[in-house]
């Protein structure tokens, strides 16, 4: 029988078993499953093995009821949460991109000028958390340990291993055309270790490789049909199974790279490196406590081309289940599972596809939104009302349903921004597909209300957010053409897994309502470190 209970039912029994005992983990293993829904693992857990994500459901503790609490619910702003505590508001992170207020130049979230990717084999942009503000429990870590404990952080996506391990970290390491890279901010020189599992070539083993269904085909019918008008096509990767992964080309190259992110062996690939990290950096092996932070993305980049009710979707889910397990399996034959404590969350959901919700009824509000056309309707009604600029000069740009006005526009028609700002939001709010519009006058004073305010607060940073922001409407996604997408306060895309399992940890299901930003306070208080300095989560156990 599960064990379900509150907040303060929580803390009881942790008092009752010991909980806050002296004993302390030799590894913490944080895992982010990109587009990971909390739906998934109900809806498909009867295709799940014992040691996957059943060492949670069966033998941890699941929090059931775990949401985002901000409204740009970005890859980028996820994983600066989840081992921060903290929001886009206090951390920046607002976004995987955001533009500059004066120039509106485009801004990466972990982009650097000023460091170097470690062997890139072009002049590719730096990489580090040089745009992260605050700290993480990583960092936390290595200051109460006098730099004894080893941080190391893993991923597919260089903005997921550079927000998780944070500022402090031993090494962040993520793929980029076949290889794990880092940058000069960490380490001067790859490791020795990570030169030679490059050198094994397991991504361009998978080069001309098929992706066919793990499961009988009846297992698939409760996803419908395996091609759903909507689902998108690229890199002669087709709408239904099976898919060769070659990028359409004839030999290993930049295609076949693009292509190999959209496939189910990058999550076996990161296992595997994953634990030639714990080995060959003795992660668990030494009298501290390690931190080892994995950022799973091959379930992002296949639900944003065949969306949440796929079978592409069902069978990444299935397949990251047996990852899992053999990951686990590895751990525990290292270490001893009764040694390590792991952590399982994502960095946000995703919204159905909306040809699938209007083949059911074709007059329920949903679509696709182009930014580029909402950019365009707002350029030309400041036109009309306050007349065309001079030259080539634009009234504004968008980034990720943020509206930027160039200042020089309102400097030219001695214009004040609350006056523009003011106007462009009656506009929005008339737009079918708009559910709210706030300023930046209105949320730089709090002057918002109700959860979506409260959202859009937590996404909204003075010195890096727009003056206008809008959010749109449920099951309208930002796809002009096909594909799924995210980066909504909806729940579709907050509501994600948080598990634990091992030291410290009382199993049970608990369905009092908890944040993805809980977790850093919690495992910091379970390791016996203050929490990072903007956390505003809350302690769980």
């Amino acid at each position: 029988m599960k064990l379900r209970a509150t907040g303060f039912m929580v803390l009881f029994l942790a008092f009752q078993t010991g909980l806050y005992s002296t004993q302390a983990p030799r590894l913490v293993v944080v895992i982010s499953i990109d587009q990971l829904r909390y739906d998934y693992l109900e809806r498909f857990s009867d295709h799940f093995g014992e040691g996957g994500f059943n060492l949670f459901l069966k033998s941890g503790a699941n929090f059931a009821n775990t949401n985002y609490r901000h409204s740009v619910t970005a890859t980028g702003a996820g994983h600066a949460v989840i081992l921060s505590g903290s929001h886009g508001n206090s951390n920046g992170i607002i976004s995987n991109h955001w533009l500059d207020p004066e120039t509106l130049e485009d801004i990466y979230c972990v982009a650097d000028r000023t460091a170097i990717i470690i062997d890139a084999d072009d002049e590719a942009e730096g990489r580090s958390p040089r745009n992260f503000i605050g700290n993480t429990v990583g960092d936390q870590l290595k200051l109460a340990t006098a730099g004894r404990s080893r941080v190391i952080s893993v991923a597919h996506k260089d903005r997921s291993a550079i927000l998780m391990g944070g500022k402090l970290a031993d090494g962040a390491f993520w793929l980029r055309n076949g290889d794990y890279v880092t940058s000069d901010y960490y380490q001067k020189i790859l490791p020795k270790w990570v030169e030679k599992f490059n050198k094994l070539d397991k991504v361009e083993s998978y080069f001309g490789q098929k992706w066919e269904k793990l499961l009988p085909e009846e297992a698939y019918a409760s996803q419908g049909a395996d091609y759903f008008l909507g689902e998108r096509a690229t890199l002669g990767l087709g709408r239904t199974f099976p898919k060769t992964f070659d990028g359409g080309a004839a030999s290993i190259g930049e295609q076949f790279y693009h292509a190999f992110f959209y496939s189910p062996f990058g999550n076996t690939v990161l296992a595997e490196f994953a634990k030639a990290a714990v080995t060959n950096e003795k992660l668990g092996q030494r009298e501290e406590t390690d931190l080892l932070c994995i950022g799973f993305s091959a379930n992002d980049a296949i639900g944003h081309l065949y969306g949440p009710d796929s079978h592409e979707v069902l069978d990444i889910t299935v397949r990251t289940d047996r990852v899992l397990e053999d990951f686990f399996g590895f751990l525990d034959e290292k270490l001893g599972l009764e040694n390590c404590t792991i952590v399982l969350t994502a960095d946000h959901g995703v919204a159905p596809l909306p040809e699938k919700i209007l083949l059911a009824n074709d007059r329920f509000p949903a679509g696709r939104i182009d930014e580029k056309v909402v950019l365009q309707d707002v350029e030309n009604a400041l036109v009309e009302a306050f007349g065309p600029l001079t030259g080539d000069k634009s009234w504004v740009e968008v980034s990720y349903d943020q509206i930027y006005f160039y200042p020089a526009a309102l400097t030219e028609k001695h214009l004040a921004s609350g006056e523009v700002e003011n106007f462009v939001q009656e506009y929005l709010e008339k737009k079918e597909f708009i559910q709210a519009v706030y300023t930046r006058t209105e949320l730089e004073k709090g002057e918002v209300t109700g959860k979506l305010g409260h959202q859009a607060l937590l996404s909204f940073h003075k010195n890096r957010s727009g003056s206008v922001f809008y959010q749109l409407k449920p099951f309208y996604v930002r796809m002009p053409e096909n594909g799924a997408n995210h980066s909504s306060p909806h729940s579709y895309d907050t509501h994600v897994p948080l598990f634990w399992y091992g030291v410290g940890v009382t199993p049970g299901t608990y369905t009092t309502s908890t944040g993805v930003s809980d977790l850093a306070p919690t495992l910091s208080y379970m390791l016996g470190l203050d929490a990072p300095v903007l956390s505003t989560g809350r302690i769980l156990f």
